[in-house]
């Protein structure tokens, strides 16, 4: 199965820190977001990933090469100088992707989940990983309906930016700026979305203060731990 992190986003609430260097290369327990991605993808046995770039893409390009020194294959979806969002950056993607369904990470997430549990793993349309509110999050995205997600539940938990997705998902879609919720709401009106519930570590590194919290946690615990 291949993964897609996706890393092409401007990080406009990173600001000034993104004005200069992707999101996706700050730093953090001395490496940068994208290579701890990188190391647990490559830790689950997920040797081929495409990487997704455009606002200052030619440096993670420049900084993560063709991946061999991570021990991965990286091959590069570049989408110019306008992101495609997360939807038309996946379907920008597809024909470096298999006709299979395929795993896509956030590249801003910091987490310790288990990807490995995902390659075996069954789906329809699109499996989504998701995990309990943040503060800076508190109504969620989407709830269960038995094994099912749907967007109308009483209890919503949060979307982790972390899964797998059939490439039949896209197949009603054009190539362009695309938003991936409506995309998932339109399947799981159809009953097509299964999901599940990730309560270890997780975190959304939207700001300069979530990206030192982060970095402290690694000073605190080792990198091994996290």
């Amino acid at each position: 199965m291949k993964a897609m992190i996706l890393a092409a986003g401007r990080g406009e609430r990173m600001r000034p820190l993104t004005d200069r260097q992707p999101k996706p290369l700050l730093m953090v327990g001395g490496k940068p977001l994208i290579v701890h991605l990188l190391e647990n993808l490559r830790d689950a046995d997920f040797s081929d990933i495409v990487v997704n770039v455009a606002h200052l893409g030619s440096q993670i390009i420049d900084y993560l090469g063709d991946g061999r020194r991570f021990g991965v294959t990286i091959v590069y979806s570049d989408e110019g100088e306008t992101p495609q969002e997360t939807a038309g950056g996946i379907i920008h993607a597809l024909p470096l992707l298999d006709d299979k369904p395929f795993l896509v990470v956030n590249g801003d997430i910091a987490t310790n989940f288990p990807f490995k549990t995902l390659k075996q793993r069954e789906i329809d349309l699109a499996h989504l990983v998701l995990v309990n509110n943040p503060e800076h999050h508190p109504s969620g995205d989407f709830g269960f309906n038995g094994d099912l997600l749907c967007d109308h539940a009483a209890e919503k938990y949060t979307f982790s930016g972390i899964g797998l997705y059939h490439p039949a998902l896209f197949a009603e879609n054009r190539k362009g700026i695309l938003k991936l919720a409506p995309i998932l709401r339109e399947a799981m009106r159809l009953n097509r979305v299964s999901g599940e519930i990730f309560n270890g570590f997780w975190m959304d590194i939207g700001t300069p203060q979530r990206l030192k919290e982060l970095d402290h946690l690694y000073q605190q615990r080792g990198t091994h731990h996290v």
